[in-house]
């Protein structure tokens, strides 16, 4: 990686192209938010642009907070934490995010247990290692339901009840003080009075309520796929622990065997996704800005054929959308000692 830069010139924690992202996305969600509020005044306007709203705060997250929660937007620290407070005005605490998706995810990836992404316990068996409930055997009919409340539930409930417990499934994790406590207090004020106060005193409470419902459907939705795509699928490794409590394979084969890539060939999709079909090299470098994957993957599978480690990757969102729902069928029909 680092002679790719030296041979670019580029930075890696840094791309011109951000700015541009930054600009389009903001933009997006305040055209959406405005139109939304003060202009729309039949169903069909208000639900379109309901859609976009939820689909504008995705694209934020995808590219501006998860970078910049990365320390992978700029190669200033303070710009960094000042865009990743954009999830904070979305209504979700950046503080509980970076222990939850930098700390515990990123540490271990695929590990029932110490991975968040892949606990929806008692619900639903995403893991070998989770224990099979016998209604389990319908989770590939009632998931798509729980991943529509990800972000609904995100902001109103799992922040507070994580904060409250100082714990992040079973792990620990320090209270925020100081300027950290503050912003997420102010963040949940802020989303709270745009996302509901406002429209409320323009708007019945009915509308407010539906329009709310549909951005956050889509907004859950398109999160909670895009990222389940990347690691809950059928070709990702899922490690148990050995008896010491470490896993058995290298930090980088286990980073690059519990990803699978899919639709690098799409340029549109990529771009909205920040880069999280990229998702190998994202957990390999995950302070490099998001722009410079695509150019990092080549290395990176070449790499891998070099040292006969399994690089996957989906053709298409389709193949790894098909792949997850096999695989969350197959795991609920399945007892554990049969998987």
């Amino acid at each position: 990686m680092d002679l790719h830069f030296t041979i670019t010139g580029g930075v890696p924690n840094e791309a011109p192209g951000m700015h541009v992202k930054t600009a389009v996305m903001l933009g997006w969600f305040a055209g959406s938010y405005t139109l939304l509020t003060f202009w729309a005044t039949t169903w069909w306007q208000a639900s379109a642009l309901a859609l976009s709203l939820g689909l504008a705060m995705a694209g934020i997250g995808f590219n501006i907070q998860h970078d910049a929660g990365h320390g992978g937007y700029s190669r200033r620290e303070g710009v960094n934490l000042i865009m990743a407070l954009a999830l904070d005005v979305l209504g979700a605490s950046s503080y509980v995010w970076s222990w939850k998706h930098n700390v515990f995810h990123h540490s271990n990836p695929n590990i029932a247990g110490l991975d968040a992404d892949i606990d929806i316990q008692p619900f639903c068996r995403l893991a070998l290692a989770q224990p099979r409930r016998p209604g389990h055997r319908f989770q590939h009919l009632y998931i798509w339901f729980l991943y529509s409340l990800l972000t609904v539930k995100w902001q109103l409930v799992d922040d507070f009840k994580e904060l409250a417990s100082g714990r992040i499934g079973g792990q620990h994790f320090p209270p925020p003080r100081g300027w950290r406590l503050w912003s997420l207090v102010a963040g949940k004020i802020l989303f709270i009075g745009w996302a509901f106060v406002l429209p409320a005193l323009l708007h019945p409470i009915w509308i407010v309520a539906f329009c709310f419902a549909l951005a956050s459907l889509t907004l859950s939705l398109t999160l909670a796929i895009t990222f389940q795509l990347a690691h809950v699928v059928e070709q990702a490794a899922f490690p148990s622990l050995d008896l010491s409590g470490r896993v058995s394979t290298e930090w980088a084969v286990h980073q690059i065997e519990t990803s699978v890539n899919f639709a690098p060939g799409n340029r549109v999709l990529t771009w909205y996704l920040g880069g999280l079909n990229y998702q190998i090299e994202h957990h390999l470098f995950p302070r490099v800005c998001h722009l410079h994957l695509r150019d990092l993957s080549t290395i990176v599978q070449a790499a891998c054929r070099e040292y006969g480690v399994n690089y996957r990757v989906h053709p298409t969102a389709h193949a790894a959308l098909a792949s997850h729902a096999r695989w969350v069928h197959r795991l609920g029909q399945q007892r554990a000692e049969a998987a």
